[in-house]
C-alpha cells in the first residue's frame, strides 16, 4: 500500500480531463484574475483583523507583521505561479501535489483546502452579518440577537450570515463570467473606500501613537503575523480558476503576483494609518476599527462609507473563496477521491454546481452556529500546511522532472521554496495550542476517509484494478504519453 499511496498522475493527464463533459468556459484574463485576487484578499484582513492584531499582538508593529505575512505568502506565491502556468487545472495546490509528491500527499492538500475555504468562508461570513446589522440598526432596524449570533455567543443561529452565503451559492452557480462581473464591480467599491481612508487618515497620524513601536516584543509581532496571516489568504484562489482562463501559463502567475503585491502595499499603508490616529490598546473595544478610527476624528461620514466599503470588501471575499473551493472539491470528486456526484459541470451553466451546494451548506452550517475566534484560527492553519506542502513540491518536481516546460519559474530554488517553508512552519508554530490539536483531529479525520473511500476509488486505483484500462505508459503510470481510457465490465467496485 505505500507504494500505491504515492502513485503520481501527469500533467498530461490532468490536461486531457478538462474537457472532459465539454470542461468549462474560458473567459478570464489577467485583469480578471487579479481583480478575483483583490476580491480574495481586501477584505476581512483590513475591516477586521487590523485592530485586533494591533490591540493584542503587534502594537504599531502591526506594519512589521504584514511584511513577515507577505514575505511568507510571497515565497509560497512564488511556487504557486510556477504550478499554475505549468498545471492549468482547477484545484490548486491539490493539483499540484498530485503531479510532485503522488496521492496521498494530493489528498492531504486537498483536505487542507477544504478547511481553509470552508473555515475562511464561514469567518467571513460571520463577520459580513456584523457589519450588515450594525448599518440595519443605525437605519433603526434591530435584528434580534437570536437570529444574529451563534449559540457560543448567546444567540440561536446567525441567520444573515446564512443567507448572504446563499446568494453567493447562486451567483457561482450561474457562471465564472457572472461572478467575474459581480466582483469587478465590488472591488472597485472597496479599493475606493480604502483609498478614502488613507486620504481622510493621513493627516491626522499622529507619531507619538507609534511609541512604543513593539509593545509586546519580537514574540508580538510574530504572534501578529501568524494572525493576521489570514489577511493574505486568498491569492491561492486565483489558481483555482485555471480551467477558466483563456491564456492561462501568461495570465495565471500575473493574477497571483500583481494581486498579492497590491494588496501588501495596501495593507502596509492602511495599518500605518490606523496605528497613527488611534493608540493600538483603544482597538481593544471595537470589531471594525477601520470606521472606528474615522470616528475618533470626527469623520462621521467617512466612517458610515467605510462600513458600505466594508460589506463589499467582504461580500467579494465570499464570492471568490466559495467559488475556489467548488472547484477543489470538483477537481478530488473528478480524480474518485471524493464521490462523483460532485465532479458534476452543470450543462447550461458550465459550472461544478453541486460542489458549489456542498460549500455552501457546509459553510452555512459553520458560520450559522460557530464563533469567528475558532473558524478563523483554524484557516490559517489549514492554509500554511498546504503552503508548506505545495513550496516542497516545487523542489521534488524541479528533480523528478527537470525538462518540463516551464512558462513561470520559481526564482532562487530551493531557496525561496525552502524560506516559504520555515516562514510558514514558524507561523504555525505561533498559532494557539488548541487550534494545532484541532488541526490534527482533522487530519485524522481526512486520513480516515482517504483510506475508506478515496484510496479505493481514486482514478488510478480503478486503472491498476482493471476497472479502467490504462496503457502502462498512460499518465495514470507517471508519464506523460496520452491515456488509453476504457471501460471494462468487471464487479471489481
Amino acid at each position: 500500500m505505500t507504494k500505491h499511496i504515492f502513485r503520481t498522475k501527469s500533467i498530461r493527464e490532468f490536461v486531457s480531463e478538462t474537457t472532459q463533459g465539454g470542461g468549462m468556459n474560458k473567459v478570464l484574463g489577467t485583469f480578471g484574475l487579479t481583480m478575483l485576487g483583490i476580491g480574495a484578499i481586501v477584505g476581512t484582513g483590513i475591516f477586521v483583523l487590523t485592530g485586533v492584531a494591533a490591540a493584542n499582538y503587534s502594537g504599531p508593529a502591526l506594519m512589521i507583521s504584514f511584511i513577515i505575512a507577505a514575505l511568507a505568502c510571497g515565497c509560497a506565491a512564488l511556487c504557486y505561479a510556477e504550478f499554475a502556468a505549468m498545471v492549468p487545472v482547477a484545484g490548486s495546490a491539490y493539483t499540484y501535489g498530485y503531479v510532485a509528491l503522488g496521492e496521498f500527499w494530493a489528498w492531504i492538500i486537498g483536505w487542507d483546502l477544504v478547511l481553509e475555504y470552508a473555515f475562511a468562508v464561514s469567518a467571513v461570513a460571520i463577520g459580513w452579518s456584523g457589519y450588515f446589522t450594525n448599518i440595519l440598526m443605525n437605519l433603526g432596524i434591530t435584528l434580534p440577537k437570536a437570529l444574529t449570533m451563534a449559540p457560543y455567543d448567546g444567540g440561536l443561529v446567525n441567520l444573515p450570515a446564512i443567507a448572504i452565503l446563499c446568494l453567493i451559492a447562486f451567483i457561482n452557480i450561474r457562471g465564472v463570467q457572472q461572478s467575474a462581473a459581480v466582483n469587478n464591480i465590488i472591488v472597485a467599491v472597496k479599493l475606493a473606500v480604502v483609498a478614502l481612508f488613507l486620504a481622510l487618515g493621513f493627516s491626522h497620524v499622529d507619531t507619538a501613537n507609534w511609541v512604543p513601536f513593539m509593545p509586546f516584543g519580537w514574540s508580538g509581532v510574530f504572534a501578529g503575523a501568524s494572525i493576521i496571516f489570514f489577511a493574505y489568504i486568498g491569492f491561492d484562489a486565483v489558481s483555482t480558476a485555471a480551467e477558466e482562463v483563456k491564456n492561462p501559463q501568461r495570465d495565471l502567475p500575473r493574477g497571483i503576483i500583481l494581486s498579492l503585491i497590491i494588496c501588501t502595499v495596501l495593507y502596509i499603508a492602511v495599518s500605518g494609518v490606523l496605528t497613527g490616529m488611534v493608540p493600538y490598546l483603544e482597538f481593544k473595544t471595537t470589531a471594525a476599527p477601520v470606521a472606528f478610527a474615522l470616528q475618533s476624528v470626527g469623520y462621521h461620514w467617512g466612517a458610515a462609507a467605510i462600513s458600505v466599503g466594508a460589506i463589499c470588501g467582504l461580500t467579494s471575499v465570499l464570492l471568490v473563496m466559495s467559488f475556489g473551493q467548488s472547484r477543489v472539491l470538483f477537481v478530488m470528486s473528478r480524480d474518485g477521491l471524493l464521490p462523483k456526484f460532485f465532479g458534476h459541470i452543470h450543462p447550461r451553466y458550465k459550472t461544478p454546481a453541486r460542489s458549489s451546494l456542498l460549500v455552501c451548506a457546509v459553510t452555512a452550517i459553520t458560520a450559522g452556529f460557530l464563533p469567528i475566534n475558532i473558524v478563523a484560527e483554524m484557516t490559517n492553519i489549514g492554509t500554511l500546511c498546504a503552503f508548506i506542502i505545495v513550496s516542497a513540491a516545487v523542489i521534488v518536481l524541479r528533480r523528478k522532472n527537470p525538462d518540463q516546460p516551464r512558462a513561470f519559474k520559481c526564482p532562487l530554488v530551493p531557496v525561496i521554496p525552502v524560506l516559504a517553508i520555515i516562514f510558514c512552519a514558524v507561523l504555525i508554530y505561533m498559532l494557539p495550542l488548541v487550534t494545532q490539536i484541532r488541526f490534527i483531529v482533522w487530519l485524522a479525520l481526512g486520513l480516515a476517509i482517504y483510506f475508506g473511500y478515496g484510496y479505493n476509488h481514486s482514478i488510478i486505483s480503478q486503472a491498476r484494478r482493471g476497472v479502467i484500462g490504462m496503457a502502462e505508459d498512460s499518465p495514470a503510470c507517471g508519464t506523460d504519453a496520452e491515456p488509453v481510457r476504457k471501460e471494462v465490465h468487471t464487479n471489481a467496485h
